[in-house]
């Protein structure tokens, strides 16, 4: 297939100026010591990014201001280990930092995902020495990591030697990585297309050409643009899983069923933005309505005040609920990823891939409800806020044009489709790229 013929721009257009939230480094300069810490440190991120949201993103710069609040915040180094600096919190806190994130700016509650799950990388499908070497690497230095992995593009082409492994090809989508100092790469080796390396290498290479074309019409400060991939090597030390002597997958690590927890880990990341987008467009939606929405004179039933009328109250109501059943189901979630990791991180042998499966249709599940109640929120929003809401201005269209973007990822059918295999046939999803 020819490579596709994209503009090459070494520098982005414009980008955001990391000084404007330089009064946050001193702030945070002393990171949350539990839970409820990292907690509300997200809810203080959420709601710097809130006050100019709508505007940062129809300007859509590349966030290299947003990254770097990011870094004064610790957020990113919130599942890091304490001994280089982290945070050293579960997975289920670090899904819910996510979420708080998300609420002011889906966005950056998706770079801050994506982030979290290639920092750990090395943890799902690298050796013990691989994972510490890069939990040292990424968080004493706070490095913001990004990708070029989608599967949905073909593989980057992988020729070796006998010292090193290099990457060519094209990726389509690349979140974060043109504002990241790692990007991890992943690709299919040329004279064997069956064997895959994944690799974390520096992101400031002349081989690496970022096309700063993401134009969407949602998530606009994610940097999901394209990229080339060009001569860009790695030691085979630091090929992931792979045994340096024998130049093969070592099967004491890729060879078992805790590499497959990867791709749960990653969709349960998705649905933990796509909630906090959700609960954020229902925050903002409430303070529009009870400052700015107007009664509707001419129902027959009339009120003074929008916040009186039964259809307003009634859809609130219901739009609440089914984010607290939402919310439920995906800590659920959570809740036992830190189970699985917490028992068979440091016994990866032992981890059955029936647990992985059951765990997969539990995070389908929630892919399933929070893309549905995502999308219906966001967009019914609009219902109990009235006709000025629309205005540009306002910036309420927002957190649906960020829901619609990125549930389109994977399609959401195919996730029903798993989860009616499983009710009726109890049948487990076989591993993919997307389940």
């Amino acid at each position: 297939m020819t490579t596709p013929v994209v503009p090459v721009i070494r520098q982005a257009p414009t980008a955001t100026d990391p000084a404007v939230y330089a009064e946050y480094e001193p702030k945070w300069a002393t990171y949350p010591s539990d839970a409820q810490g990292w907690l509300e440190r997200a809810r203080e991120v959420a709601t710097v990014l809130s006050v100019d949201a709508a505007a940062r993103e129809k300007a859509n710069k590349s966030p290299r201001a947003e990254v770097a609040l990011l870094k004064h915040s610790g957020l990113l180094k919130v599942l890091g280990p304490k001994k280089y600096g982290g945070g050293e919190q579960p997975w289920g806190v670090g899904y819910k930092v996510i979420r708080e994130v998300a609420k002011g700016d889906g966005s950056i509650g998706m770079l801050l995902g994506y982030h979290l799950l290639w920092s750990r990388t090395a943890h799902v499908v690298g050796n013990d020495e691989q994972a510490e070497r890069f939990q040292k690497l990424i968080i004493e230095n706070n490095y913001y990591v990004g990708g070029a992995v989608n599967p949905r593009d073909n593989d980057l082409k992988i020729t070796y030697d006998d010292f090193n492994i290099t990457y060519n090809g094209f990726k389509n989508f690349t979140t974060g990585a043109a504002v990241s100092d790692l990007i991890v790469l992943e690709g299919a080796i040329h004279d064997r297309p069956e064997e895959h390396i994944f690799a974390i290498v520096p992101t400031a290479q002349a081989g690496i050409q970022f096309h700063y074309n993401w134009d969407n019409v949602g998530l606009r400060l994610t940097e999901s643009g394209s990229a080339k991939i060009e001569g860009i090597s790695a030691s085979w030390d630091d090929a992931l899983g792979w045994d340096v002597a024998t130049k093969k997958p070592d099967p004491a690590v890729l060879g078992i069923a805790f590499p497959a927890l990867l791709l749960p880990t990653i969709q349960l990341v998705f649905s933990n933005f796509y909630l906090g987008i959700a609960l954020g467009a229902l925050d903002f939606a409430k303070k529009y309505t009870t400052t700015s929405t107007r009664a509707w004179p001419y129902g027959g039933d009339n009120r003074e005040k929008a916040t009186d009328e039964f259809y307003i109250l009634s859809t609130y109501g219901n739009f609440f609920a089914h984010l607290r059943a939402a919310e439920a189901l995906t800590d659920q979630a959570g809740a036992e990823a830190d189970r699985i990791y917490g028992k068979y991180q440091n016994d990866r042998a032992a981890f059955p891939i029936e647990e992985r499966g059951e765990w997969a249709e539990l995070v389908a599940s929630v892919k399933v409800v929070t893309t549905d109640v995502g999308l219906r929120v966001t967009a019914g929003v609009f219902e109990v806020t009235g006709s000025r809401a629309t205005a540009s201005k306002v910036g309420l269209d927002r957190f649906w044009r960020d829901i619609r973007t990125h549930t389109l990822h994977d399609p959401v059918a195919y996730k029903n489709r798993e989860l009616g295999r499983y009710v009726l046939l109890g049948e487990h999803p076989e591993p993919s790229w997307y389940t």
